[in-house]
């Protein structure tokens, strides 16, 4: 046998195995301990999703808060911007089966679910994930309706222990020394106590997301006001220091249609905002309400009316200055 017998053979796969220095994770379940002490493991875990070998990471959140491990491997955390712990997005803090319904189809990636095709994708992407090139999800613009629902804090409460089975049973004897959690378990026949990586992952049948898109239904909408002639919104809640200014109103109302006027009442702390025509006034006060942030603050919405106008313009002394001739923007799909 010549030499060419002998040659080894090397596993191209495990060249792409991922290695890395610290995790992608959300402030959550990173913990509220700026002091924390994280162990690594070369190629410890297998990903869920991918089911490739990677860099392991384990650490304990916080004082009282049971032990947090990655789930993914980057590459399919950075392909959907989804935390690699409770894979949930890294923005919005929102299952994906939520942020992908209300985000553009362009902007969304969508992972192949059979082993062969998922690992070639995998494979594809991980230098391009490397460099940044990869997933829309970090340069899509920011939606209106999942700001609305997205949690702007941490939720620690999520890092509590599990529930203590002896003492759901009455037979736990640690008392307060026991690690877990003394209260009763989850109703087996609520959703959601099936939870699981990839159903979450992949946006199906997720209980979370259900109740979420639930809760969506739910909210009350902004009545539109009978006269068609009503082309205004009201603009409540400004900031007194005068930070939010027209520049900063006519960047966030342009997108919907041609601007009329904006007028600010700096005494009042409030503004109005005209179109032009009737229809851009509904999609702006339909997709604004009760979700309008302008450099931070969040901002009252509403349908002005001329009287109401009228009485906050005079007791401001004219009203403020105009802003008129806006261009025209292009109609929302």
């Amino acid at each position: 046998m010549g030499e060419r017998g002998f040659r080894i053979k090397t596993d191209i796969n495990k060249e792409g195995w991922e290695e890395a220095e610290f995790p992608v994770v959300c402030e959550t379940c990173l913990g509220d301990n700026p002091y924390v002490r994280m162990t690594k493991e070369r190629f410890g875990k297998s990903c869920k999703i991918c089911e490739r070998p990677y860099t392991a990471f384990r650490w304990r959140p916080g004082t009282g808060a049971r032990f947090k491990s990655t789930q993914l491997c980057q590459t399919c955390s950075k392909l959907k911007n989804v935390c690699q712990v409770c894979v949930l997005d890294l923005q919005y803090g929102l299952p994906v089966e939520v942020r992908d319904k209300y985000l553009a189809v362009e902007d969304q990636v969508v992972v192949p679910e059979s082993d062969a095709n998922r690992e070639w994708f995998a494979g594809q992407h991980n230098a391009m994930v490397e460099a940044g090139g990869a997933g829309g999800y970090g340069a899509a613009p920011r939606n209106q309706t999942l700001l609305r629902l997205a949690r702007n804090k941490p939720y620690y409460r999520r890092n509590l222990p599990h529930k203590c089975s002896f003492y759901a049973k009455g037979e736990c004897t640690r008392g307060d020394r026991c690690p877990f959690l003394h209260e009763m378990p989850t109703d087996p026949n609520d959703p959601l106590a099936n939870q699981n990586t990839r159903d979450r992952y992949y946006g199906k049948d997720d209980p979370v997301a259900a109740k979420l898109l639930k809760r969506i239904d739910e909210m009350p909408a902004l009545r539109t006001p009978e006269d068609p002639s009503v082309k205004s919104l009201y603009v409540g809640r400004l900031p007194m220091d005068g930070s939010v200014t027209q520049d900063d109103l006519k960047d966030v109302f342009y997108q919907f249609g041609e601007l009329e006027s904006i007028r600010v009442v700096p005494r009042q702390s409030c503004a109005f905002v005209e179109y032009t025509l009737r229809d851009a006034a509904e999609r702006a006060a339909q997709t604004m309400y009760n979700c309008l942030y302008v450099k931070g603050h969040r901002l009252q919405l509403s349908w002005a009316s001329r009287r109401k106008e009228d009485a906050l313009g005079g007791a401001a002394g004219g009203g403020g200055p105009m802003l008129a001739g806006a261009p025209g923007a292009p109609a929302m799909p």
